[in-house]
């Protein structure tokens, strides 16, 4: 099929993995981001996308697909628009309150291009998407998912997992990263050693009981949030992450990376 465009005009929509709401879920879409439709389906019920940010592809549901036009799409790729820090907030789209989740994005912009079909209206807290901040601001964002539940593929202040937890972490503070871990700890070279280890460094470990490569962010005094059943802060050493709580390791250090410049 022809490559179509669309937007996320809902306030969390799930990407699964195959055509199935059984299957996993693999990332979220939150409000205002795009995507290009790459399949059709066949089925009349399933879209395959793949998410403009991070390259991310999935299957979302036909009904909760918003078309746009190419040059609306290209339009989104190149306009510095407005990322929410609120946990939870509102807007207004077409006189219609919709409640938006941290780390949205809002379609308003200091210049537009040219003049939008959509209607907007929103007074929350938000910063521009491009704007980078530094690690005092990446950690009040990241402190917000504190507590919040573990959900595979989640991205939002109320199911994250850990890799979504710190993509959305650094994009609200203007770094766009993988959600990958395997693809993110080849795109950077690892920090030599535990003792070099800073702040607002990316900290990759496994579960001792299942294997799975984790994400985490590194804050001061080399504790680490993630998540685990739900999201946390324990301590990183050598031998891996140690359970703030029961005095256990539970995962095994595999490698850190630093995004943000000294």
């Amino acid at each position: 099929m022809e490559v179509s465009y669309g937007v996320c005009r809902l306030s969390v929509v799930s990407v699964r993995k195959e055509q199935s709401h059984q299957s996993l879920q693999v990332t979220q879409l939150l409000f205002g981001d795009h995507y290009m439709v790459t399949d059709d389906g066949g089925d009349g019920i399933w879209l395959r996308i793949s998410i403009y940010f991070d390259g991310t592809d999935g299957w979302i549901e036909r009904k909760q697909h918003h078309a746009i036009s190419q040059e609306y799409f290209d339009q989104i790729n190149t306009t510095d628009f407005k990322i929410t820090t609120d946990i939870c907030s509102t807007i207004l789209y077409k006189k219609s309150p919709i409640a938006i989740l941290l780390g949205s994005i809002v379609p308003i912009s200091q210049s537009e291009l040219f003049k939008m079909d959509e209607q907007f209206a929103f007074n929350g807290e938000s910063k521009s998407l491009g704007q980078k901040r530094d690690f005092e601001f990446l950690r009040t964002v990241s402190l917000k998912y504190l507590n919040v539940p573990e959900q595979e593929g989640g991205k939002s202040p109320f199911g994250v997992d850990g890799a979504g937890l710190v993509q959305a972490a650094f994009r609200i503070s203007g770094y766009s990263i993988s959600r990958s871990p395997e693809k993110l700890i080849k795109q950077q070279k690892p920090v030599k050693s535990i003792d070099d280890v800073k702040p607002g460094d990316i900290a990759f470990f496994a579960s001792r009981k299942e294997g799975k490569l984790k994400t985490g962010l590194l804050l001061e005094e080399n504790r680490v949030l993630h998540a685990d059943g739900r999201v946390k802060i324990d301590h990183l050493l050598e031998d891996g992450v140690l359970d703030i709580e029961t005095k256990i390791f539970t995962h095994e250090l595999k490698s850190i990376i630093r995004i943000l410049n000294d």
